[in-house]
């Protein structure tokens, strides 16, 4: 009978697979290529559908490879990123399906500050939706950021659980990102390096412009540097290779002439002397609190010190870094001043619930004013956001929509620290320190631009912090 049977599900499996080859037969004869997609659509929905876990690292590898609906189609009203944002809904019902059976995650992730902390952004971005100026809009913002904060922090801190699969996590990103820096290299090299402008379109079509990937990149770079030093015993042509990637990560940066993630990597330098000389948070903050206050007290000597600066944005790394600081002529750095002004002009038009999450694009033209406007301002909104995580919260969502997104930095940070100072396993504190200071790069660029609207960002953004809080909670030492 075992024969028997085994016999006739080879017999099916054969007979299944002709079909298939002669409907695809008929199909390509007639122009139609899309057969061949449904074996890969069929696992696909069996892992989905078997594992969130598979699911969640299946997402984080095509991450980096995928690409805007609208360069495939054009003139649809909505863009959205294939594969991975059909994926990411996917994800998002299952585990809604799977927590209605109690099939649920952690109680201590659920209760942890941090998810609190996301709870009451999640909650506010509901509220200031329901009093929007664009209701569909802010929905569609709401589910968008649903959906990023089920799979990469909820469902991942439940996989973290295991800290082998921080590493695994770590590596099915990097790999097909090192794929995507070597193609915008080798189209960049096509251009010359020591173009500037190429920088802006040469990451098409994995990413909109050279800000989102060098934001990317900055964050990835100390975790990397992180991953080489937890190997306690690490083979030396596999040193060697990391070594390597890593110092590509380190051009890759360079020549994608984003000044944003250059500052944030020394911003991020700073708090790793910090750590290393062991200063409590508190007294970071507080240290924090006194130079803003004191730069703010001197704000009109720094303005004028700043208005002398004409060296604008240039393919010579000198002068782009001198331009940094360039508030007279550098287009770039007017724009930007121009979207965060404007952005405060809003605030201060709906000071509790602002515009509605995900419109300060369709409402800020009337609130920029003549004499701020550059030649590359706009007044349709297709050339990005309020190119700041704090401000562009201020203008949609309110007061609270912006403290939303500090109070989560706050108690992510308190997490970080508290991992770092008490972590028993050596792999765990040197782990938590790269995060940490992957993450501080995103808080410093999240000044000057905004990616967490895109899955690019979220992948790293959401899944370091995830990462942390398992390491709270879940390998930390035992207290007596």
């Amino acid at each position: 009978m075992p024969l028997a049977r085994s016999i006739n599900n080879n017999r099916t499996v054969l007979l299944a697979g002709l079909v298939f080859v002669i409907i695809n037969t008929i199909l390509l004869y007639k122009e139609i290529y899309y057969l061949p997609l449904l074996p890969v659509v069929l696992i696909v929905a069996w892992i989905l559908l078997t594992s969130l876990e598979k699911s969640l690292f299946l997402i984080a590898f095509f991450v980096p490879l995928s690409i805007p609906l609208s360069t495939l189609t054009k003139n649809l009203g909505f863009d959205l990123y294939l594969p991975t944002e059909p994926l990411l809904a996917a994800v998002m019902i299952i585990f809604f399906f799977k927590y209605l059976r109690r099939q649920s995650i952690d109680i201590k992730i659920l209760r942890h500050p941090v998810t609190l902390a996301i709870y009451f952004q999640i909650a506010w971005i509901f509220i200031s939706s329901l009093t929007s100026t664009m209701p569909l809009v802010s929905f569609k913002f709401l589910i968008a950021r649903l959906w990023f904060v089920v799979s990469f922090y909820l469902i991942a801190a439940e996989v973290f659980k295991n800290p082998k699969r921080i590493r695994q996590y770590l590596w099915i990103y990097v790999i097909p990102f090192s794929l995507v820096v070597t193609y915008v290299l080798i189209r960049h090299v096509g251009y010359g390096l020591n173009s500037q402008q190429a920088a802006h379109f040469v990451v098409q079509p994995f990413y909109k412009d050279h800000t989102s990937y060098g934001a990317v990149l900055a964050m990835i770079l100390p975790v990397l540097i992180g991953m080489l030093i937890s190997y306690k015993k690490l083979d030396q042509r596999l040193r060697f290779l990391f070594i390597l990637l890593i110092i590509y990560f380190t051009a890759a940066i360079l020549f994608s002439y984003t000044r944003a993630a250059w500052l944030s990597l020394i911003g991020a330098f700073g708090v790793w002397i910090i750590i290393k000389l062991r200063i409590r948070l508190h007294f970071v903050l507080l240290g924090a609190l006194i130079v803003f206050g004191g730069l703010f007290s001197m704000r009109s000597e720094i303005l004028m010190k700043l208005e002398k600066n004409r060296q604008a944005s240039s393919g010579n790394l000198t002068e782009h870094v001198q331009s940094m600081s360039n508030i007279r002529n550098d287009e770039s750095n007017l724009e930007r001043i121009n979207r965060w002004s404007s952005a405060i002009r809003m605030f201060k038009e709906k000071p509790v619930f602002g515009w509605g999450p995900g419109t300060y694009m369709f409402k800020y033209a009337p609130y920029q004013l003549s004499q701020q406007k550059t030649s590359i301002s706009t007044n349709t909104g297709s050339l990005g956001n309020a190119h700041s995580e704090y401000l562009g919260p201020l203008a949609e969502s309110g007061l609270l929509g912006m403290l939303s997104f500090l109070i989560i930095i706050f108690t992510t940070l308190v997490t970080g620290f508290r991992v770092i100072y008490n972590a028993e396993r050596r792999f765990i504190r040197i782990m938590a320190i790269s995060l940490v200071l992957g993450l501080i790069t995103y808080y410093i660029h999240g000044i000057m631009n905004n990616f967490l609207d895109t899955d690019k960002a979220s992948v790293l953004f959401w899944g370091f912090t995830a990462m942390l809080v398992s390491m709270d909670i879940f390998h930390m030492k035992k207290k007596a």
